[in-house]
């Protein structure tokens, strides 16, 4: 069966132009102009990814977002946007979004970050008891983390920082979501996180590959790239 994707979006051109790229991959297209239709349609059909575009006629887009996480944690959403505001993109992030591209995008880097997407929902790793991403090897039943068969050991929250990037594979977390994950509630601040994230990075190796492992997204958190 062809994955379905949903796309939310009011510009004619720009959805156009999705649904065409999309259909040459093999992908079924629903669109949708309105918040409201593309809230139904997720709710009426079978969708296996939604894009979703902020500035829509009869709600703001984020509107769609929290709505759609209010009753399924695992759809994946892309927020396609024109809006290049720092903060915006981390409340979507922290909203539950799994990916933001910013207008106007390369349909190249759109269906890549799609398939990205779906591979990650279909591999479902949060459920997985071992983690395997290139060099790196996570043991979630035993807490330990080896890279090239050698054991790194890392401390109690280097070893929940990583071990949530990886839960997450190829999702930029945003610093507020790491830190409410790991540490709770005003439990420590960005400054502090960055401290960890160093001492991660210099365990996982100065070696170019390794250093691609986990990505910085500045200003706004980081990701754990998927490694051949």
């Amino acid at each position: 069966m062809m994955e379905k994707i949903l796309i939310v979006e009011d510009d004619k051109a720009i959805a156009n132009l999705m649904r065409i790229a999309f259909a040459q991959e093999g992908y079924a297209v629903v669109a949708a102009s309105l918040a409201r239709e593309g809230i139904d349609d997720v709710v009426k059909d079978l969708i296996d990814l939604v894009i979703l575009d902020l500035g829509l006629p009869d709600a703001d887009g984020k509107s769609v977002l929290e709505t759609i996480r209010s009753f399924s944690s695992s759809l994946p959403i892309i927020v396609v946007s024109a809006r290049t505001d720092e903060e915006e993109k981390v409340r979507c992030l922290d909203s539950g979004a799994n990916d933001y591209i910013e207008k106007p995008f390369s349909t190249k880097e759109l269906l890549a970050r799609v398939r990205a997407c779906l591979r990650n929902a279909k591999n479902d790793d949060k459920a997985a008891t071992v983690f395997v991403n290139g060099a790196l090897k996570i043991d979630f039943a035993a807490h330990s983390v080896f890279m090239e068969g050698k054991e790194i050991h890392l401390t109690n929250y280097e070893y929940k920082i990583i071990a949530l990037l990886a839960q997450n594979l190829g999702k930029t977390l945003t610093h507020n979501f790491i830190i409410s994950k790991v540490w709770g509630e005003g439990g420590n601040d960005s400054n502090g996180l960055r401290v960890f994230m160093a001492g991660i990075r210099k365990k996982i190796g100065d070696d170019p590959i390794r250093q691609e492992l986990i990505r910085t997204d500045i200003g706004v958190g980081y990701r754990m790239n998927k490694l051949n």
